[in-house]
């Protein structure tokens, strides 16, 4: 599968709470590391989703908001992943980010070179990935 998304997450579903209308989707992505998806009841079942399926989820570089000194800030967003930059690729504009995860799993970024530099995002420096989960997009070998 080629895709544009620069995140691409291989996982297993961990657990999968059904709604009238959505279904909120836990995924596994090894090393303790985990991703949360909205996706529709009719999503669910085309897909078939359930609890130890193996799932594909796609996270466009864009969707993915970064912060620093996130301790006492708490957000509606239900994918807040604390980790550490990897690295800063810095563009014309924009910077994309790579953060890792304390299980191993890589996040990529795309943010302004302003916010880089109000951040003070470098190698080593503790960030966090935000990433609202109906930004998540799941997928399943066919």
């Amino acid at each position: 599968m080629k895709v544009s998304a620069r995140n691409v997450f291989k996982g297993t579903i961990s657990k999968l709470q059904a709604g009238a209308v959505n279904a909120e989707v836990d995924i596994a992505l090894g090393g303790g590391d985990k991703l949360v998806a909205i996706v529709t009841m009719e999503s669910v079942k085309t897909l078939e989703l359930t609890a130890g399926k193996d799932v594909v989820a796609l996270v466009k570089a864009p969707w993915v908001m970064l912060m620093t000194d996130s301790h006492d800030i708490r957000l509606s967003a239900r994918n807040c992943l604390s980790g550490t930059v990897k690295s800063v690729e810095p563009g014309a504009v924009n910077a994309e980010v790579t953060l890792v995860l304390p299980g191993g799993t890589e996040i990529s970024s795309v943010v302004t070179k302003e916010a880089v530099a109000e951040l003070g995002l470098k190698p080593g420096v503790a960030a966090t990935a935000v990433i609202k989960s109906s930004n998540v997009i799941l997928g399943v070998s066919a």
